[in-house]
């Protein structure tokens, strides 16, 4: 049975969960056919049709993630607002092989009585390095947003807001770096000063997001995924 949460609920899953073994002959898995019933083409780069990968984690980097190197190794870690953001982050990253762990963070003052919100991180690991090495784009590099890492960023902290969809950016800077990878896949909007969030508007475009970060996860409300701000 789908677990159901509010805003203000609880992870209903361990502190630490753990990927299942990697096996060491994995058969070759099947691209998706990327037509869909109705002729519907799905995006070359979007979820449905892109492997993930640890280096999709550059997703979460854009927004309000934060990277820690330590030797050969390194970990991503990102405040969430709800239970329901732990997970679906939890998930996506375990899935990539990654030993991941949440935490709740306390509100301020009594009127808080609940937590805050709840940080999610990975642990150390090889895994990243090239995550890290790469990682602020520099020297003529850039970042590229595919499916995959967008769907990350929604998971983590995009909303739907009365003009369209927001993603959260890191309120320390990156807002350029995230509106260049955007512009280059056709996701092109503009920079809130509050949050600060970046702006995606435009039935085309709010279409297109939606494509490229697939279905909404089970455990994630209708109305915070991307489809619902297409429709």
């Amino acid at each position: 049975m789908p677990l159901t949460m509010t805003d203000a609920g609880w992870p209903l899953i361990p502190r630490e969960v753990l990927p299942a073994p990697v096996e060491a002959v994995r058969p070759a898995r099947r691209r998706p056919d990327p037509v869909v019933d109705g002729g519907r083409q799905l995006p070359f780069f979007g979820a449905e049709t892109t492997e993930p990968a640890p280096a999709d984690l550059v997703g979460l980097l854009a927004g309000p993630g934060r990277l820690e190197r330590m030797g050969g190794t390194a970990r991503v870690s990102v405040m969430v607002d709800a239970a329901w953001r732990v997970h679906v982050l939890v998930s996506e990253l375990v899935g990539r092989g990654l030993v991941v762990n949440w935490a709740p963070v306390p509100g301020e003052g009594a009127e808080t009585p609940g937590p805050a919100g709840f940080r999610v991180r990975t642990a150390y690991s090889s895994r990243l390095s090239g995550l890290a090495h790469g990682w602020p784009p520099g020297g003529g590099g850039r970042l590229f947003l595919s499916g995959p890492r967008l769907r990350l960023w929604v998971a983590a902290a995009g909303e739907p807001v009365p003009d369209g969809y927001a993603l959260r950016l890191d309120p320390d800077g990156g807002a350029e770096i995230a509106h260049a990878a955007l512009v280059e896949v056709g996701l092109g909007g503009t920079v809130s000063d509050t949050g600060p969030a970046y702006l995606i508007s435009g039935r085309k475009r709010l279409a297109l997001l939606a494509e490229m970060v697939g279905e909404r996860p089970e455990t994630a409300p209708a109305a915070m995924w991307p489809g619902a701000a297409a429709a």
